[in-house]
């Protein structure tokens, strides 16, 4: 059996393993539970009626939080001519085109989100296997391969989240971080579970939603009602 650490054992502490608890007492636990030295990311994972094996059945999007993710993300965009310059002017760190792709080729990634000009795809398709596994490749389903780069790169500089159902039927994503305040925190997990809702594919059938747990970096998982979610 694995040895359970003392800071874990106080995590877990005074918090049931099978209760279900409403979203503003999970938070209020997660705050309470928090010892880290540095800003711990909250995450939720919610699992689904579906079985991604099957193409009707793959659930996939991007929500934009309403308060941010807290992160300081860097962005990247292929881009040529004008559009290039756009998206500096839009405060992308990384812009370029055949030179960038040579760059992502050689291995070097400096960036945590990726987006992509149409007309710059034929030359992007070829960092599938780098940026797939990733899950940055640009796409145009979740608003990653557009024209529109100032709305791209303000969305994803100011905490859009990317979200695609793993093969277990479950979702994760950071939806802020342990020092928003509680009403913040509420609005971001309300927005991904909605967005995550409206991205119901037609072959879902019977729940959706079957479960929802919430958890800190360093915090235990906590489960959660999912009416108190979703309602």
């Amino acid at each position: 059996m694995a040895h359970i650490g003392k800071r874990v054992k106080a995590a877990r502490e005074g918090i049931s393993r099978t209760q279900l608890y409403s979203l503003n007492e999970a938070i209020t636990l997660l705050k309470s539970k928090s010892t880290a030295k540095f800003d711990e990311t909250i995450e939720i994972a919610m699992n689904l009626g579906v079985d991604p094996k099957h193409a009707d059945q793959m659930v996939r999007g991007v929500c934009n939080l309403p308060n941010g993710s807290g992160r300081v993300l860097r962005v990247a965009v292929f881009a040529r001519g004008a559009k290039a310059e756009e998206a500096r002017k839009a405060g992308a760190d990384i812009v370029g085109d055949e030179d960038l792709v040579a760059t992502v080729q050689g291995g070097k990634i400096d960036f945590d989100r990726c987006i992509a000009t149409p007309d710059m795809m034929p030359l992007v398709g070829r960092l599938g296997k780098v940026l797939g596994p990733r899950g940055i490749m640009p796409n145009p389903k979740v608003g990653t391969v557009t024209m529109d780069l100032i709305t791209a790169v303000a969305a994803a500089k100011g905490g859009s989240v990317e979200f695609k159902v793993e093969k277990a039927g479950i979702i994760q994503g950071a939806v802020g971080k342990i020092s928003f305040d509680e009403a913040k925190l509420v609005e971001n997990i309300k927005a991904f579970a909605d967005a995550v809702i409206k991205a119901k594919p037609t072959g879902a059938k019977g729940t959706y939603v079957n479960r929802i747990a919430l958890s800190s970096t360093m915090g235990p998982g906590i489960k959660i009602d999912v009416s108190t979610v979703t309602a």
